[in-house]
C-alpha cells in the first residue's frame, strides 16, 4: 500500500506541474532596430528585401540526367521557434526535400588585394534541427550574369563557400575557395582540412570567417575560435603544387634488392628441437578431488515428472522423462569421468625456422628519381581571391524553416564583433531563456505534449528533451551551468520526475515480491502440435505530401 500511495502522490505532483501554467520567460521588451554598421555588405532582411534578392527558377542535373527545379519556397519572417528580438525577421528556407536557390547582387564588386582582413559572418537558426542538408552560403564570382537572375544554380561560379553541412558521414563547417591556376587559368576548389563541427541547435548560431593579409585564417562559431591555419597548409589539394615530382619514366631495376633481412642460410635446426611436441599437456601434479563422483552422471531423468495422461506409447513412442541436473553434483566438485586439466607444455617449441640476418645485397627502398615539376608555380598571395559580385544560398535540406540573418561582409573583424554584439549576443540569451524555461512555445514540444497522455511517457519525454537541451548547452557554453541550475522550472521538474521514478520502482518491487513461483514445465504431448495464432498489429505508413512552392511574399512592418 505504501508504494501505491507513493505513486499516487508522485503522479499528483507531476500532473500539477504539467497542468499548471508553465513558468514562461518574461516577454522581451527588446525590439528590432536596423544596424547603422555598413561594412562592404550588410543584410538584415528589412522591408524591401525583395528588390535585393531574387529566387532562382533554374534547375540542376542530378543522378545522371535527372533534372530538379529550384522550386523550394523562400520567405522572410520572424522565428517560429524560440523567438528572440521582437520584429527581427530573417530569410527562411520553407520547403522540405526540395532544391532552393536565391541570390543578391552587390552594388559594386568586392575585390581582394590582400592588404586588409576579409570577414564573412552570418547567423543560422535551425528551427527544426538539421538531420540532412546544408546551411552554407556562397560568395559569387564577378563576371557572371546569373548572380541576380532566375538562372542562378549550382553551376554559377563562386569564390568562397562557407557554413555548416550535415548528412550521413558529413558533419562539418565548410570553408572552400576556388583558386585560379596562374599557368592554365583553370579554377580548382580548395577544401579546408581542419574539422569544425557545426552548432546544431534551435537557437541562433553565429558563423564567422576571417582571412588575414598574411594568408592566415580563423573560423569562429558563436564568437569562439574553433580552428585556424594558413591558406598554404590547411587545404586539399594544396594551393601550390610540389616543386619536384616522380619521374614517370623511371622504373625499378630488375636486380634491385629491397629486402632488408633474409633467413640465415647457415643456420640448422638443433637436434633436440621437437616440432611435434604438443603445446598443451595434462597436469601431472593434478589429483582428482575427493568429492568427485565418477559413478554419477551430470544429468538424470526428472524424478518428479509424470507421463501425460494423453500420451500414447504406441503412437507417440516410449515416454521419457525430461533430463534435469543431478542434485548429487550440485555441491560436489564434479561428476562423470575425471581427467587432469591441461597446462602449457614446457618443452613445446613449435615449428623451427632459421633466424633472420641482415641482407648483404640490400640496397634500400626504391623510389623513382625526382625531376622538376613542369606544372609547378608558387602563388604567394592565395588570399587575392577572385572578385565577388554577389551572394547566394543554393541548398537542399530534409529539414525546413532554416533561418538566415545578419549577414556581414567587410574588412574589419572589430566591426563584425560590434555587429554581433548588437544582434546575435542580444537575441541568443532571449532564445536560450525560452529554450530552457518556456518549452511550451516549441511546436515540437506541443505536439509531443498532446500526443503523450500517459503520465509516465510524458515524464520520460520531457526528461529526454530537457536533458538534450542542457547537454547541448554545456557542450558549447559551459559558463551557462550556473544559469541552468538556478532555473526553478528545471529544479521543480526534476524533483517531480524523480518522485515518479521512485514511486514506480516501489510499485515494481512490491509486484515482484508478491509474484508466485512459476510451475515446473511438463513434457509436451506430440498431439498438441497446434497453437492458436497470435494476432499481429498491422500498421501502414501515411505518405505526407509537400506543399508546392509559392512566390516569396512581402512582409511589411507591423504584420503578425
Amino acid at each position: 500500500m505504501k508504494s501505491i500511495q507513493g505513486v499516487t502522490a508522485s503522479a499528483v505532483a507531476l500532473m500539477a506541474l504539467a497542468n499548471a501554467p508553465a513558468p514562461v520567460a518574461a516577454e522581451s521588451k527588446v525590439s528590432f532596430v536596423p544596424t547603422s554598421i555598413k561594412g562592404l555588405f550588410v543584410e538584415q532582411f528589412t522591408p524591401g528585401w525583395e528588390s535585393r534578392w531574387a529566387p532562382s527558377r533554374s534547375s540542376k542535373l542530378q543522378r545522371g540526367e535527372e533534372e530538379f527545379k529550384y522550386e523550394g519556397e523562400w520567405k522572410v519572417e520572424e522565428p517560429l521557434v524560440f523567438p528572440g528580438i521582437k520584429g527581427d525577421e530573417g530569410l527562411v528556407l520553407k520547403s522540405k526535400a526540395k532544391q532552393h536557390a536565391i541570390s543578391a547582387k552587390f552594388d559594386q564588386p568586392i575585390t581582394f588585394d590582400g592588404t586588409k582582413p576579409f570577414v564573412l559572418q552570418y547567423e543560422v537558426k535551425m528551427q527544426n534541427g538539421l538531420s540532412c542538408g546544408g546551411a552554407y552560403l556562397k560568395l559569387l564570382s564577378a563576371g557572371d550574369d546569373a548572380i541576380h537572375a532566375e538562372e542562378f544554380s549550382d553551376k554559377t561560379p563562386y569564390t568562397i563557400m562557407f557554413g555548416p553541412d550535415r548528412c550521413g558521414a558529413t558533419n562539418k563547417v565548410h570553408f572552400i575557395f576556388r583558386h585560379k591556376n596562374p599557368l592554365t587559368g583553370e579554377f580548382e576548389e580548395k577544401h579546408m582540412t581542419n574539422l569544425v563541427n557545426p552548432r546544431i541547435s534551435k537557437t541562433s548560431a553565429l558563423y564567422t570567417l576571417v582571412v588575414n593579409p598574411d594568408n592566415s585564417f580563423e573560423v569562429l562559431v558563436n564568437d569562439e575560435s574553433r580552428t585556424n591555419g594558413t591558406l598554404f597548409d590547411s587545404f586539399q589539394p594544396p594551393v601550390n603544387p610540389p616543386k619536384m615530382v616522380d619521374d614517370p619514366k623511371d622504373t625499378k631495376p630488375a636486380d634491385w634488392v629491397d629486402e632488408a633481412e633474409i633467413a640465415d642460410p647457415d643456420a640448422k635446426k638443433p637436434d633436440d628441437w621437437d616440432e611435434d611436441a604438443p603445446s598443451m599437456i595434462p597436469d601431472t601434479n593434478a589429483k582428482k578431488p575427493t568429492d568427485w563422483h565418477e559413478d554419477q552422471p551430470q544429468m538424470i531423468p526428472d524424478p518428479t515428472a509424470e507421463k501425460p495422461e494423453e500420451w500414447d506409447d504406441e503412437e507417440d513412442g516410449e515416454w521419457i522423462a525430461p533430463m534435469v541436473p543431478n542434485p548429487v553434483c550440485e555441491d560436489a566438485s564434479g561428476c562423470g569421468p575425471w581427467s587432469a586439466p591441461m597446462v602449457p607444455n614446457p618443452n613445446y617449441k613449435g615449428k623451427w625456422s632459421a633466424p633472420l640476418i641482415p641482407n648483404p645485397a640490400y640496397k634500400g627502398p626504391w623510389a623513382p628519381r625526382q625531376i622538376p615539376n613542369e606544372a609547378y608555380y608558387f602563388d604567394e598571395h592565395p588570399n587575392h581571391f577572385t572578385p565577388i559580385a554577389g551572394i547566394g544560398f543554393e541548398l537542399w535540406s530534409m529539414d525546413n524553416d532554416i533561418l538566415f540573418d545578419n549577414i556581414y561582409i567587410g574588412n574589419d573583424p572589430a566591426e563584425a564583433r560590434a555587429f554581433a554584439q548588437e544582434t546575435f549576443h542580444v537575441k541568443l540569451p532571449l532564445e536560450q531563456n525560452r529554450e530552457t524555461a518556456d518549452l511550451h512555445n516549441d511546436p515540437e514540444f506541443e505536439t509531443g505534449h498532446r500526443s503523450l497522455p500517459n503520465i509516465v511517457e510524458r515524464t520520460l519525454y520531457q526528461i529526454q528533451r530537457k536533458t538534450n537541451v542542457m547537454v547541448e548547452r554545456l557542450r558549447y557554453e559551459p559558463d551557462k551551468l550556473r544559469v541552468l541550475t538556478q532555473s526553478y522550472e528545471i529544479v521543480g521538474f526534476w524533483a517531480a520526475a524523480v518522485a515518479v521514478v521512485l514511486g514506480l520502482i516501489g510499485t515494481l518491487g512490491s509486484a515482484l515480491g508478491r509474484r508466485t513461483p512459476a510451475p515446473r514445465p511438463v513434457a509436451p504431448s506430440k498431439k498438441a502440435d497446434t497453437v492458436a495464432p497470435v494476432p499481429v498489429a498491422d500498421s501502414t505508413a501515411k505518405a505526407s505530401g509537400v506543399e508546392p512552392a509559392t512566390k516569396v511574399t512581402k512582409r511589411t512592418a507591423g504584420q503578425e
